[in-house]
């Protein structure tokens, strides 16, 4: 049974006493979503001065726009709208207005005649910095194990919640070296999303992104404050918030065999309660291949990325990829151990059943670090697939990092990674030019996390520029941007704390069950999904089944705003990319 449903059976039990509104406790419901189909959708922070620049109109009102200043309100750009074409994942019929012309900073508004002024946006150098530096710290507002002191966290302060100093081996766990209810310590880590579980699979690709984040583009984090506990000292913010989470990856191995539990968890889902009060006994679950690769492949990076402050992390760079070795070694001894939740484990499963991808990847990461011939010898390029990744499919991740490693690769193999990069971007590119948005998002896209999707697309873009100097690759990355901070069918900028209107509702425990009217901010919501999941559960419908409109803001709505650690991964590395970028335009 999948994650998903697991958490559809788990979370339809507590429904009725979680749907309180957190803006409002005397209110049960939240109001019913405004229609967002007669507004001008546009990107409600903005864009670097020589960014491509479009906004999203309803057909029929006008024939052209006009940018204005709102310092003055004078007309600084005027022109046609583009052609009128429905876009079938919304059932609405859009025109495209244009303003990439318009260089000059300052604050805008998107006007059409009979409409109402669209959202304001800006034109200014460094547009996504304070909303990289965001969707970074959420991962601290995640952290388990450790007191959230005001000093850092500021309203969102918080007792330490799961110290997880005795954490059991479960029944699916045992083996003769730690027999079933051996007590073991594995602190750290994030809350893998809107519960306070731990999950080695979406941690690999999690943890893979913002390590990829850093080591693409290491200037733009070196130097950058975040406000956690360890800034100030001579490791970027970034890679000692990713630390947090590698160090209790790392007690997830076993040493005796190098094998790696699938998740530390509950029983079941917890209710809707801060971490401290979430005191239900916690456990190490079941080995599996999918948690040996992907693990493997995240302490591989974390040796070669973290090999640079020795200093700072003595023996870790070592540590690590001993640990990605026999956790290899693991793996290929049992290639095919697919993880199903035992009988009584509720939680989110992760399942995987097709480890290919994971293989490809270990080996790549492996082969680019230790330059051995042998794990290159594992990797069939040629047969490999290459698409848009998420925590399930590892067909992104080896690719990003043999484009950004590309001396490392045998010169062999060099033109199968490009030509593989390419077909990809070439794939979103005509996408893109099809949509009647500018958008490359297509019906079987509104998945669970579509909004997680639409960053990993935008990622893999950004790889694709990284070997073509093709300017639609960035321009399909910034659509993408685009797209989660408002120029969507429902109006939203989905991340929490940015944008004009954002998420209040989300599905995410702390930020339910503390005392603050506003989210915990830098979560990106899941986003529309087509599959409704949870519509019976909700007080309130959901406004549209159209796949680009099918989004509640409400807690009930796990299935459409929930967040996790896996959509706001990609999320870091797009918007650090384009502010590096954008300098280089």
């Amino acid at each position: 049974m999948s994650h998903t449903v697991y958490r559809m059976l788990a979370l339809s039990a507590l429904v009725s006493t979680l749907i309180a509104c957190q803006s409002d406790p005397a209110q049960t419901d939240t109001p019913t979503e405004p229609d967002a189909s007669s507004a001008i959708q546009v990107n409600q922070l903005g864009f670097y001065p020589r960014a491509a620049k479009v906004a999203t109109v309803p057909a029929g009102a006008a024939a052209d726009f006009a940018l204005v200043n709102t310092a003055n309100g004078q007309v600084v750009y005027q022109s046609e709208l583009g052609e009128a074409k429905v876009w079938p994942v919304s059932g609405e019929t859009v025109q495209l207005a244009d303003f990439s012309d318009v260089e000059a900073p300052g604050r805008y508004v998107v006007r059409v005649e009979g409409l109402a002024d669209s959202a304001p946006l800006e034109i200014r150098d460094a547009v996504y910095g304070e909303l990289n530096d965001a969707v970074i710290k959420a991962y601290y507002f995640n952290r388990a194990s450790t007191e959230l002191l005001a000093e850092h966290a500021g309203d969102y302060a918080r007792p330490m919640g799961h110290p997880d100093d005795s954490v059991a081996i479960h029944s699916s766990a045992a083996s003769e070296a730690r027999p079933e209810g051996t007590e073991l310590s594995s602190p750290k880590g994030w809350y893998d999303a809107g519960d306070y579980n731990k999950y080695i699979v979406n941690s690999g690709i999690s943890t893979y992104t913002l390590l990829a984040a850093y080591e693409h583009f290491p200037a733009f984090y070196r130097d950058r404050d975040l406000n956690i506990p360890e800034s100030g000292n001579a490791v970027p913010d970034l890679l000692d918030e990713s630390m947090w989470n590698l160090s209790w990856m790392l007690t997830m191995q076993d040493p005796h065999d190098g094998g790696v539990y699938h998740k530390l968890t509950t029983l079941n889902f917890s209710g809707a309660v801060m971490p401290h009060e979430a005191t239900e006994p916690r456990y190490m679950v079941q080995k599996g291949t999918a948690a040996a690769l992907n693990f493997a492949a995240t302490m591989v990076v974390a040796s070669r990325v973290y090999a640079d402050y020795e200093a700072e992390y003595p023996g870790f760079s070592e540590q690590a990829l001993s640990a990605a070795k026999a956790a290899w070694d693991w793996a290929k001894a049992n290639p095919d151990v697919i993880y199903r939740n035992p009988e009584d484990v509720r939680t989110g499963e992760y399942g995987d059943d097709e480890f290919s991808d994971e293989f490809v990847w270990a080996a790549v990461e492996l082969a680019l670090t230790t330059g051995d011939q042998r794990y290159w010898d594992e990797v069939e390029l040629a047969e490999a697939a290459i698409e848009v990744p998420n925590w399930a499919d590892a067909v992104g991740q080896p690719w990003m990092s043999m484009a950004h490693h590309l001396e490392q690769v045998p010169e062999a193999l060099q033109a199968q990674v490009k030509d593989k990069v390419a077909g990809l971007a070439q794939h979103l590119r005509d996408e893109w030019r099809a949509s009647a948005s500018g958008v490359p998002m297509r019906a079987q896209d509104f998945v669970w996390g579509s909004n997680g999707v639409a960053m990993n697309m935008a990622m893999m873009m950004l790889t694709a520029h990284q070997l073509s100097d093709n300017p639609e690759n960035l321009q399909v990355a910034q659509s993408l941007m685009d797209y989660v901070l408002g120029r969507n069918p429902t109006g939203y900028s989905y991340v929490t704390g940015f944008g004009t209107r954002t998420p209040l509702h989300i599905h995410h425990r702390p930020s339910e069950a503390d005392t603050v009217v506003a989210p915990v901010p830098g979560f990106l919501a899941g986003g529309p999904h087509s599959g409704q999941q949870d519509a019976g559960d909700c007080p309130v419908a959901y406004p549209s089944d159209k796949p680009a409109k099918s989004y509640l803001d409400h807690w009930c709505s796990y299935a459409s705003n929930e967040i996790t650690i896996n959509w706001n991964a990609p999320l870091v590395y797009v918007s650090g990319a384009l502010e590096v970028l954008s300098e280089r335009q």
